[in-house]
C-alpha cells in the first residue's frame, strides 16, 4: 500500500526572498496523516493558518502566492514542487517573513533538504485525483488542459522571443527519481531589459545572479551558463508540478500547457475542482500498480515507517 508521508524531523532554511529582498527562515515541521500543507506567518502577530491548495492562491503574477494581505506568504511554488517530487502530503511550515527564500532559483536545496531530513511513511494511505475527462482554460493565446490518464504527465511548451530561448518543449512522464534527477535542479529565468520594470512593481528586490539566469538581448549573462540545455521548459515544469500539487492529491492526469504561467495554472486547478464529473478522489490501494509506481522513491531515500 503507498502511504501518505511526512518529514522525519523539524529543519530549518535561511535565505533571501527573491521579489521582497527580505531574509527569512522557513522551519518545516513533521505533520500527521491528511494535515495537508500549512503555512504559519509567525513575524505577523495572531496570523491564522493558511491551508496550501488552489483556493487559497490569492496574488499569480511572477509567483504563487498563498492568502492575501498581511497574512500571506509567497513564492510558495518551488517548496510546493519539491514536496510533490518526494510524495510528501503533510508538513507544517512556519516562516518569519513575507515569501519563501529562493535558494538558488530552482528547486534543487529544497531536494537536499528534504533528502538530509529524511522521509516518513504514516499510517494512512495516500488518495489520487484521478482525471475522468478533459478541462481547458485559456487566456489570450496561452492555455492549458488537464486530461485522462493513468500517471502524471506534463506536456510543456514555452515561446520567447530570444535567441537562447525561442520554442522548447518537453514532455516529462513525472516519478520521484526522475522529479530529482531531471527537474528539481532547473532554475527560475528572466530578461535583463525587464528587470527595471519589476523593480518598479516591487519584485525582484532580491533577483541576482545567484539565484536566477539572466539573460540580455543575445545570451545567458551567468557565468557557469546552463544547468541543461532546454533548462527554461524544466523550470517551467517544476513551477507546473509545485501550482498542482495544490489540487491537494497525487495526480493522474496529463497536463498540456502552452505559454502558461502561475495565473494559467490556477485556473486550470479551480476549474477542474468546479467540475465534479471531471476527476474522483480514491484511495492508492484501489488503483493500479502503474499509477502508484511513481511515487517509489530512490532506495537510498526509502521512507521510514511511522
Amino acid at each position: 500500500m503507498l502511504n501518505q508521508r511526512t518529514i522525519a524531523k523539524k529543519v530549518s532554511v535561511t535565505g533571501i526572498g527573491i521579489h521582497s529582498g527580505k531574509k527569512v527562515t522557513l522551519t518545516l515541521h513533521p505533520a500527521v496523516a491528511d494535515f495537508g500543507v500549512q503555512f504559519k506567518r509567525t513575524d505577523v502577530p495572531n496570523a491564522s493558518v493558511l491551508r496550501a491548495n488552489a483556493e487559497t492562491v490569492g496574488a499569480t503574477e511572477n509567483n504563487t502566492t498563498i492568502g492575501a494581505g498581511v497574512n500571506a506568504v509567497h513564492t510558495v511554488e518551488h517548496l510546493l514542487s519539491a514536496f510533490y517530487g518526494f510524495g510528501i502530503d503533510n508538513v507544517y511550515c512556519e516562516i518569519d517573513g513575507p515569501e519563501v527564500p529562493i535558494m538558488d532559483g530552482s528547486g534543487a536545496s529544497f531536494v537536499f533538504l528534504l533528502k538530509e531530513t529524511g522521509i516518513v511513511s504514516l499510517n494512512k494511505s495516500k488518495k489520487f485525483l484521478i482525471v475522468l475527462e478533459k478541462v481547458r482554460v485559456e487566456v489570450d493565446d496561452k492555455w492549458a488542459e488537464i486530461e485522462p490518464s493513468s500517471k502524471l504527465i506534463i506536456d510543456s511548451t514555452i515561446v520567447f522571443a530570444h535567441p537562447t530561448i525561442k520554442s522548447q518543449n518537453k514532455v516529462f512522464e513525472f516519478s520521484c527519481e526522475n522529479y530529482i534527477n531531471e527537474i528539481g535542479r532547473a532554475r527560475t529565468f528572466g530578461m535583463l531589459k525587464d528587470v527595471d520594470a519589476l523593480k518598479r512593481k516591487g519584485l525582484i528586490k532580491g533577483g541576482s545572479l545567484d539565484n536566477a539566469i539572466v539573460l540580455d538581448d543575445y545570451k545567458v549573462v551567468n557565468p557557469e551558463g546552463l544547468r541543461f540545455v532546454d533548462e527554461f521548459v524544466r523550470h517551467k515544469i517544476l513551477d507546473t508540478i509545485g501550482d498542482i500539487s495544490l489540487l491537494g492529491h497525487e495526480i493522474a492526469g496529463k497536463i498540456t500547457t502552452f505559454k502558461s504561467g502561475h495565473n494559467l495554472h490556477n485556473l486550470l486547478c479551480r476549474k477542474l475542482l468546479a467540475t465534479p464529473s471531471a476527476y474522483e478522489i480514491v484511495s492508492a490501494a484501489s488503483l493500479e500498480r502503474e499509477t502508484v509506481e511513481a511515487f517509489a522513491l530512490p532506495r537510498a531515500l526509502a521512507p521510514s515507517f511511522h
